[in-house]
């Protein structure tokens, strides 16, 4: 044999018998369907890059365990999708993970430079408040994990369902109520402060039940829209939770919260004669307390429900992809020829869904103020 032939024979014997292992901590998400495609979302460990690999990369990199060689791969791929894994497109994937250092024995890339404590200006920007937001959801997670059981949360769950039921029982009440609250500004400013809390509570919430699933918490500072200050809680690896249970939870959890945070004036409000002057503006206040926890979950962005929802789908960009959908739907079907059916039928329903709902709220909200200024 030439030296020419040994070269070509070399690098290929060498490549047939490489075990490759993706390095520890990598993750690996689900499959989304984001437009005509089907992905999964991988991210390196410490530097927190993300990228999109389709199913068939998927199937290869999730066998990268350090046991299985190309033959073993080649096999199991050809198993799966009835055709040979070229060996070329196997040298390619394997350099495209380690040039990203997702390997075992790749070099450990450079952390991350921190952002800024302060972003933005005056009018609109953020502020991280906690120096070690991972830490602080620790801290809270460990002292309120007793309360986060489900002889706990179920009740919980049940006497929220039951409060709601019964303040909605009897719709005319809610208006006087929410008038009776809006006429005693002694009793609105402070429950505008209780409701300004709870949307604080909301966020830590979050990022508590992260905790729970092992999620990572990176962010806990203030967000505002000149007038308007709330705080935020960021998650990181938020869509690579095991399992569509933890993501549901985490999306619910701040709703949730708002919600038991109502009971002791739910409890407070029925305990009370039906006459008593103070029972009208504390309908007032579970009617809007209710409503502002309920629209977290409506299946709109930016709103924890379209989180939910596309968790629920298993979609990434739900209401962007849908209207990109549409557009190109209006050319002719030609022009969507490459979505699957599911594609088609699911992006069509959330735009007609969408528009549904936007102009449900509208009315709802235009309904309620006339009624209000006729009272």
């Amino acid at each position: 044999m030439s030296a020419t032939d040994r070269s070509a024979v070399g690098p290929s014997a060498a490549a047939r018998a490489y075990r490759p292992a993706l390095r520890p901590g990598v993750l690996v998400g689900p499959p989304l369907l984001r437009g005509p495609r089907t992905v999964h979302l991988i991210k390196h460990p410490v530097s927190g890059a993300a990228f999109e690999v389709g199913p068939k990369e998927h199937f290869v990199i999730s066998r990268l365990d350090g046991t299985r060689n190309l033959d073993d791969v080649v096999s199991e791929y050809a198993a799966r999708f009835r055709r040979r894994l070229p060996e070329e497109q196997w040298t390619r994937l394997l350099g495209l993970l380690g040039t990203r250092g997702l390997l075992a024995g790749s070099p450990d890339p450079a952390p991350p430079e921190p952002p800024p404590a302060r972003t933005g200006t005056f009018w609109k920007g953020s502020r991280r408040t906690v120096a070690d937001a991972h830490r602080t959801t620790g801290r809270l997670h460990r002292l309120l994990r007793p309360l986060l059981r489900p002889w706990v949360q179920l009740p919980l769950v049940a006497a929220v369902l039951a409060m709601i039921v019964t303040v909605f029982a009897d719709p005319s009440l809610l208006l006087d109520g929410t008038l009776d609250l809006l006429t005693r500004p002694l009793l609105l400013v402070p429950f505008a402060v209780f409701l300004w809390f709870s949307i604080c509570l909301h966020e830590l919430a979050h990022g508590i039940a992260a905790r729970h699933y092992g999620g990572v918490v990176t962010e806990i500072g203030l967000r505002w829209r000149f007038p308007a200050m709330m705080m935020y809680c960021t998650v990181d690896n938020y869509l690579f939770l095991p399992g569509l249970r933890a993501k549901l939870v985490v999306a619910a959890a701040g709703a949730h919260v708002n919600l038991v945070l109502l009971l002791p004036f739910a409890l407070w409000w029925a305990l009370l004669d039906p006459a008593d002057p103070g029972r009208p503006p504390l309908t007032g206040m579970l009617f809007v307390g209710i409503v502002q926890a309920l629209s977290n979950l409506v299946p709109l962005p930016p709103l924890d429900g379209y989180r939910m929802l596309g968790h629920a789908l298993g979609t990434a960009n739900l209401a962007p992809e849908a209207r990109t959908y549409l557009a190109l739907r209006r050319r002719g079907r030609d022009a969507v020829a490459a979505y699957p059916r599911r594609a088609r039928r699911l992006y069509t329903s959330y735009a007609v869904t969408a528009a549904a709902l936007v102009l449900l709220a509208a009315a709802g909200s235009c309904t309620a103020v006339v009624l209000l200024l006729l009272r």
